[in-house]
């Protein structure tokens, strides 16, 4: 797909970054083979820890032999005060469930401001444990649960008691202890929303930053955890966990469907995230030198890049055989760039853009971000933004029609009678008011759906439009609006997404064939997740904060090289 029709920005008199155009970013395949990155949350949440030196250390660690119990991690940051408040209890195995049905779960979590004095932990302990079904206050910014793996918790915790060290090839299977189902913040039950989190703590102002801290802190605790029962079971002979593996833990995630309405419903968000790491490419495209140590470090990182999906596991056959375009795409990469000499990146991106496939091309991206920090990292702190939908009605209609032409050409493009091009329908469950897909042909409810089908309702708000202006074509926005009131919430989502850079995603989210699994992915990469495994069209399980510092590493010498973490070797081990 050509990018001839590049975003130019002016930096300086006589410079230009291009950045790849609306049509080719905002493709939700492209979008759905999105990769991790050092922009991703997770990525900056962690560089801020480290280079902060922020204390964290249990101020409570009441857990029985089995891990039962209640820990409080105290975190001070360089500026603030917060508390990690977590429930460990036993779960039945007939009750662990990863899906939004669950009741009851092996952890439950809230990270919360200040200190928390113990009326107030037995307030949490009413509770967190019940997760939706309880009520919090607003000095609780994040709740979660988290469940075992079963594979790995108790064969970890054996190999530790008897002296022994996990099997490496056994954690690079399941490459986490424990899975988090849910991580909840903004507002929801109660809790501090994003206007008093953003205003009030500053160390928690990038979006998403409570939540990945949350999961941060969870996966600290579980390998903190594995080695108390250790300890407990077998105190002559338990051993501690070396730290190269204790490193290559993650946390494990369950997303399904319920995080994807999140991008339809924060449009221009979801756009600054996109430009941010669009204009971060566009540097290193303009402004990267090449130099012989970059190069030694791209063929290092592309070679890691190998390794990583290699070492990747995935029992979905769809994603399985991405990974295998995305090996077979590197070797030729591999080939490609030892008959090169490059003095500039762009005939490297031209190459991969003709020649490799969409996540390929994405991974490549991403390790081209990673040889140019000074070029990258100060844009984490733009992804903020505080969003607002403004009705423009003194604007001409004729001006809005030209708008929608010219910002919604994809959506114009859509034959919506085509078969099945309508067939879904997206709607709340009444139960636990999560996202669920139905299908038009097979289902009632259609009635109820969600307004998330953006290209059909442009179209729509056009053909009425277009109607309208043969009558009165000097007629302004607010005519057109008191003869076709419905139009007023497309009409103002179009006018404000038109100031943006890459707009909306462009796809009939209505369709038959749709697949949320693109949108769960690219927020899911934005956040900093690997190794995805989808479950099914609707939810993916994928690994978090694999291959990062461990608690006890805050305060030691720190190269922010985590990206696609490997296996470490038996030696190491």
């Amino acid at each position: 797909m050509s990018t001839s029709s590049s975003i130019d920005i002016s930096i300086s008199a006589g410079h230009a970054l291009h950045m790849r155009p609306p049509h080719v970013v905002m493709d939700l395949e492209r979008l759905g083979s999105l990769h991790q990155s050092r922009l991703s949350f997770m990525r900056s949440l962690v560089r801020k820890i480290m280079r902060e030196g922020w204390r964290i250390e249990p101020r409570r660690f009441d857990l029985d032999a089995e891990g039962y119990g209640t820990v409080i991690y105290r975190v001070q940051t360089n500026v603030d005060l917060f508390s990690f408040v977590l429930f460990s209890q036993y779960l039945d195995p007939d009750k662990r469930n990863d899906r939004v049905i669950a009741s009851e779960w092996d952890l439950t979590m809230s990270l919360c401001e200040g200190e928390v004095d113990d009326d107030y932990v037995e307030y949490l302990r009413l509770n967190v444990p019940l997760q939706e079904a309880g009520r919090l206050d607003a000095k609780v910014m994040v709740l979660s649960r988290a469940n075992r793996s079963v594979r790995n918790f108790d064969s970890v915790v054996a190999a530790l008691s008897a002296g022994r060290q996990p099997e490496v090839e056994q954690i690079a299977q399941v490459g986490y202890l424990y899975r988090t189902t849910a991580v909840y913040g903004s507002g929801k039950l109660g809790m501090a929303d994003w206007e008093k989190v953003n205003g009030k703590h500053p160390d928690f102002a990038r979006p998403f930053a409570a939540e990945m801290f949350n999961c941060f802190m969870l996966r600290n605790f579980s390998l903190q955890q594995a080695e108390h029962i250790a300890r407990q079971r077998a105190p002559e002979t338990a051993v501690p966990m070396h730290p190269p593996l204790k490193r290559f833990f993650g946390i494990g995630n369950s997303t399904g469907l319920g995080m994807a309405p999140y991008l339809i419903n924060h449009p221009q968000l979801i756009s600054r995230w996109i430009e941010m790491r669009e204009l971060a490419l566009a540097r290193v495209r303009g402004l990267g030198q090449i130099t012989v140590e970059r190069l030694a470090r791209l063929h290092s990182l592309v070679e890691r890049g190998v390794l990583h999906i290699q070492q990747t596991v995935t029992e979905d056959a769809w994603q399985t055989d991405n990974n295998r375009q995305v090996l077979d795409d590197f070797a030729a990469l591999q080939d490609w760039l030892g008959s090169q000499r490059l003095e500039s990146w762009a005939p490297l991106l031209s190459w991969a853009e003709a020649s490799l496939s969409l996540q390929a091309q994405e991974l490549l991206n991403c390790i081209l971000l990673e040889l140019y920090p000074e070029l990258v990292d100060n844009l984490e702190d733009r992804f903020a933004l505080a969003e607002s939908l403004d009705l423009q009605p003194q604007m001409l209609a004729s001006e809005l029609l030209s708008l929608i032409e010219q910002r919604y050409a994809w959506a114009l493009a859509i034959d919506f009678e085509a078969d099945g091009a309508t067939e879904t329908f997206w709607y709340r469950s009444e139960e636990k008011q999560e996202p669920r897909l139905g299908n038009c042909n097979l289902e009632n409810g259609s009635d109820k759906q969600m307004p998330l089908g953006i290209g059909y309702l442009a179209q729509q708000c056009h053909r009425q439009l277009g109607a309208y202006l043969a009558e009165h074509p000097e007629h302004c926005t607010a005519s057109f609006l008191l003869r076709h009131p419905e139009q007023r919430g497309i009409v103002r989502r179009m006018q404000s997404m038109a100031k943006t850079h890459y707009g909306e995603i462009q796809a009939n989210l209505l369709d038959r064939e749709v697949l949320p699994m693109h949108l769960l992915r690219c927020k899911l990469a934005f956040f900093g997740v690997s190794k995805f495994d989808p479950r099914s069209r609707l939810w993916v399980r994928n690994t978090m904060f694999q291959g990062a510092p461990l608690l006890e590493d805050i305060g030691q010498p720190f190269e922010d090289d985590w990206f696609l973490p490997l296996a470490p070797t038996r030696e190491v081990c």
